[in-house]
């Protein structure tokens, strides 16, 4: 079998934005996966509208996300998270990347899911993990390389750090 068919059959939703949860989903949906990318009627994955464009529309989102169908759901709205419980059942895995307890107050939660089907698996991607003293703080690669002091190994050293190209 090759490595582009590997994952036929599996169907994924992706309910992430940016890059590492898309990404992830791009290599399933590379290996075969059914990935159905679900965003938020107003805005969608912020990654649209980030330099480069092609048009109106983000090189980087399009490179990442390709290979994937893509719909809007209000998962706000009573009829967005009965349309998405209804996608849910016939699905393999969500991938999701909200700040822990997103998922709950949107009625969404892990036993609300297996409710509706007790085989899913989910994977919740979030900045500084599901627990701990930084879970409700939004993470993103600049505030690691802050964190772990690299962003000050870069730079003058009377003057502000230098981000780093990668």
């Amino acid at each position: 079998m090759s490595l582009a068919r590997a994952l036929a059959g599996i169907r994924v939703l992706d309910l992430s934005r940016l890059l590492p949860g898309p990404y992830l989903t791009m290599v399933l949906a590379d290996m075969g996966a059914d990935v159905v990318k679900v965003e938020a009627p107003v805005g969608g994955d912020y990654l649209r509208h980030m330099p480069p464009l092609h048009g109106d529309m983000s090189g980087r989102f399009l490179a990442i996300n390709r290979n994937k169908r893509s719909l809007t759901l209000d998962l706000k709205s009573d009829a967005g998270r009965a349309a998405f419980l209804r996608m849910v059942t016939g699905a393999d895995v969500v991938v999701e990347s909200f700040r822990p307890g997103v998922m709950a107050r949107l009625g969404l939660d892990y036993p609300v899911l297996l409710g509706a089907n007790p085989r899913l698996i989910l994977c919740s991607i979030s900045g500084f993990g599901q627990t701990g003293p930084y879970r409700d703080k939004a993470g993103h690669d600049l505030n690691y390389v802050a964190m772990t002091g690299a962003l000050a190994m870069g730079g003058t050293r009377t003057g502000r750090p230098a981000v780093p190209g990668a």
